[in-house]
């Protein structure tokens, strides 16, 4: 089985399935308010319907209120794993 090709470096490949199609293009968009990406492509999801969408974020060119909550939001070497995480 061939692995699939990664994308480049400070690149995402973003996968969403939603039974509404609706629903997953409003997921599409909050991310493309977050980081540049890629125009989402549209795949059926299954016999039962629903919608699959492809698309690839750069997250290296982020929105700034992004940049500064993820700034904050940053993750310290003295975290500890919490009693209900794996």
């Amino acid at each position: 089985m061939n692995s699939p090709e990664l994308p480049s470096a400070g690149h995402a490949e973003v996968r969403i399935v939603a039974a509404d199609p609706e629903a997953a293009r409003h997921v599409a968009e909050i991310l493309r308010r977050c980081f540049a990406a890629t125009e989402a492509r549209s795949y059926p999801a299954g016999a039962d319907g629903g919608t699959r969408l492809h698309l690839t974020v750069d997250t290296t060119r982020m929105a700034d209120p992004v940049r500064s909550w993820l700034s904050t939001s940053q993750s310290s070497r003295d975290d500890q794993t919490q009693p209900d995480e794996i």
